[in-house]
């Protein structure tokens, strides 16, 4: 979003608020690559977006979400009150909670249907009250912070579920359903499976078959995927943990520590070593 920001709220640089209250209009048109997952609830304003290439216009009240990797433009805006929620997969993996959420599919990673989600007054109000508790625990900076501002976003996702559901008729076509069983089974499993072979048999595919598919949707990789999924975690351990890193590679599947080293310094650019240092 091409606007200022008036109020900023953060926790620990893995999930945000940005509020913004004012009216002016903006062209960007240079692309941004999308690193966290965010919401964007537009409660008044207009204006176009281009999301992976696809050209979306809105006018009023709207909300939107974007998941890592996805392509970001705007053509056109003019807002005059918003709100931005960021976070990351650290703070909140929507893989990991989708049993209980449904979001997965539905509003992050939603390739195929329009990304608005248009509340009425009566859901407004009730997301107002969600967004006004979780500023509040912001503003408190009280024990077990991390646990509320989760169950506030969590609360936030869920009610936004609803709505979707509610407008529209959600499509579960071939691409999209492998997907998110792809998602789920690295969820479960990335710690142990680290082949693409090995989600492709899991799912009755071959390897080729399930790359195509994944072309088709115009998404990263299988393997890309996989390796994205272990860097996260390895980057979590190496900087929330205490544990050695020949632990930490032991943990994530790695019988050399060696190799683990070499895969987390050619996906980062740095050695485990110096990320933990940082």
């Amino acid at each position: 979003m091409a606007v200022q920001d008036l109020v900023t709220y953060n926790f620990k640089n893995v999930f945000a608020l940005h509020q913004v209250q004012f009216e002016k209009a903006c062209i960007a048109n240079k692309n941004e690559r999308v690193d966290s997952y965010k919401i964007y609830w537009i409660k008044e304003g207009k204006g176009t977006y281009t999301i992976d290439f696809e050209s979306y216009s809105f006018t009023g009240n709207v909300l939107f979400f974007l998941s890592p990797g996805q392509v970001f433009t705007v053509d056109s805006e003019k807002v005059k009150e918003a709100y931005q929620l960021s976070f990351t997969r650290d703070f909140y993996c929507i893989q990991a909670h989708d049993a209980e959420v449904a979001c997965n599919g539905v509003l992050f990673n939603n390739v195929y249907q329009t990304p608005f989600v248009s509340p009425s007054d009566v859901e407004t109000k009730r997301l107002e009250m969600i967004l006004s508790g979780l500023i509040e625990e912001f503003r408190l900076e009280e024990t077990a912070q991390y646990d509320m501002l989760q169950s506030f976003l969590k609360q936030f996702i869920v009610y936004s579920v609803r709505i979707k559901k509610e407008r529209d008729v959600v499509k579960e076509d071939a691409e999209t359903k492998l997907f998110k069983d792809f998602s789920l089974l690295v969820e479960q499993n990335y710690k142990s499976l680290h082949s693409v072979t090995d989600y492709a048999n899991r799912l009755g595919l071959s390897p080729k078959s399930l790359t195509k598919h994944f072309q088709k949707l115009g998404v990263q990789t299988p393997s890309d995927y996989i390796k994205n999924r272990i860097i996260t975690e390895a980057k979590r351990k190496l900087r929330y943990s205490n544990d050695a890193i020949k632990y930490i590679a032991f943990d994530l599947g790695f019988n050399d520590p060696a190799y683990f080293s070499r895969f987390f310094a050619k996906a980062t650019g740095i050695s485990p070593k110096q990320f933990q240092k940082k």
